[in-house]
């Protein structure tokens, strides 16, 4: 059996290791993409109504192989178990009832969207009287690498399908079995809408040559986006010959300000650090106004107890939080995906602003604030993807931002920031419409 299959063979195809060579994975990928390109093409050509009714059978699907797909799931946890995965890993690759639920609902929310292929904007008279204006396009074959979370399958393949992308989906090796059920299901959506089935294609092998194989695919992949470690983005963005839309860090920061609503500070700062551990918008660094220091960090501190969190702070901080663990350099620049949060104590919103760019990774930061000069200042000054006033870090999320879902969540500045959804899927092209003009 070959060690890349398409996505229809399902579950009973996946390999628990790969005896081809590097060669023979780089082969049987390449017909995937050239497979890809050609079921990319024929989505370009597709209406809207089609490409809906294949997410909307996928869900039917999927909704109607839970069983399979919780026996699949059950299969990789335990596996995963086996192998002394931490925490964290384990929370993002469990399927629970809920879980699946909100999958399908994110494809339903999908096939809802106003269709971005075709769409022309701008359309303005020129005085030699051709019209010029924009219509967004597809990207083309987007590979997309991920770890851990099998509903990144349905959301990646979902999101390709709307905007008239194929996709390559290559899924950790750890939820191998349950995305293969999801990308199945996918798949067989696609095929009972009347489209080509290779607009979505899991590789399943656990070889790592596999990724290696994508990235030097240039010519047949238009862009690969990563999701996962920061190993994963590292060696993908060291190694890809194809464009790659990305993030390292989810490094994210709430800073409560003089005068904030203690109520809500409590609030949001416990909810953006306790609500998940293992997501790249959880709190990882609170800052708090030294005038509402006294008051609030011991109420802080009492709430990230109850909750498990341990603390690391600074000098300052440690002075009202006796029992804290004191803060390296380190600290403030770590991503920790665990019940762990540095805390700091600031003079000013330019102090925070100030820790925030030297620290942050550009993902996402919070204020809570009752000063709307200072509320607007921190949403202009902070160069991050998302950044937000008064509510949790948490809400940076494809899903919570309308998109449906997402494909993920980028920091770069080029060619989509933030959570990456339709649009970030699309590109434009120039149109011009003329009625028989000639350049003089």
């Amino acid at each position: 059996m070959n060690a890349v299959t398409s996505a229809r063979a399902g579950a009973e195809s996946s390999t628990e290791s790969s005896a081809e060579t590097g060669a023979d994975i780089g082969v049987e990928v390449r017909v995937m993409a050239q497979a890809a390109q050609a079921a990319a093409r024929g989505l370009v050509a597709s209406t809207t109504d089609a490409r809906n009714q294949a997410l909307l059978g996928a869900a039917a699907l999927l909704d109607d192989r839970r069983r399979e797909l919780r026996e699949a799931n059950a299969l990789d946890m335990q596996r995963a178990r086996k192998n002394a995965l931490d925490s964290a890993l384990l929370d993002r690759l469990e399927l629970s009832e809920a879980r699946i639920d909100a999958m399908l609902e994110g494809l339903r929310q999908v096939a809802a969207l106003p269709d971005p292929v075709g769409a022309i904007r701008d359309m303005s008279p020129r005085p030699s009287g051709i019209r010029v204006g924009k219509m967004r396009v597809p990207l083309g074959v987007i590979g997309i690498i991920y770890e851990s979370r099998p509903n990144v399958t349905a959301d990646a393949a979902s999101l390709c399908i709307k905007s008239g992308n194929a996709a390559i989906l290559r899924g950790g090796s750890e939820a191998l079995h349950s995305n293969a059920v999801i990308a199945s299901a996918m798949a067989d959506g696609l095929a009972a809408a009347g489209l080509d089935a290779a607009a979505v294609q899991l590789v399943q092998t656990r070889d790592r040559a596999a990724v290696g194989a994508l990235l030097a695919l240039e010519g047949l992949i238009d862009v690969v986006i990563p999701r996962g470690g920061k190993s994963l983005v590292e060696r993908i963005s060291r190694e890809a010959q194809v464009p790659v839309i990305k993030h390292l860090d989810g490094i994210c920061h709430v800073y409560i300000d003089a005068g904030a609503d203690a109520d809500m500070a409590l609030a949001i700062a416990v909810n953006a650090k306790t609500h998940r551990y293992g997501t790249c918008n959880t709190m990882e660094t609170l800052l708090v106004h030294a005038e509402e220091a006294p008051a609030l960090l011991p109420l802080l501190a009492a709430a990230f107890r109850d909750a498990g969190v341990e603390l690391r702070v600074c000098e300052r901080s440690r002075s009202l939080l006796p029992d804290a663990i004191l803060a390296t350099e380190a600290d403030w620049g770590t991503e920790y995906l665990a019940p762990i949060l540095s805390l700091r104590m600031v003079d000013s919103i330019d102090e925070a602003m100030a820790h925030i760019e030297r620290y942050g990774s550009g993902h996402t930061e919070a204020i809570v604030t009752a000063d709307y000069q200072r509320s607007q200042r921190f949403l202009r000054e902070v160069d991050s993807a998302s950044v937000i006033v008064n509510a949790s870090t948490r809400f940076a999320d494809g899903f919570e931002y309308g998109l449906g879902a997402e494909i993920g969540i980028s920091t770069d500045k080029l060619h989509a920031r933030g959570p990456v959804g339709l649009e970030g899927l699309t590109s434009e092209k120039y149109v011009v419409l003329g009625d028989g003009q000639i350049r003089s």
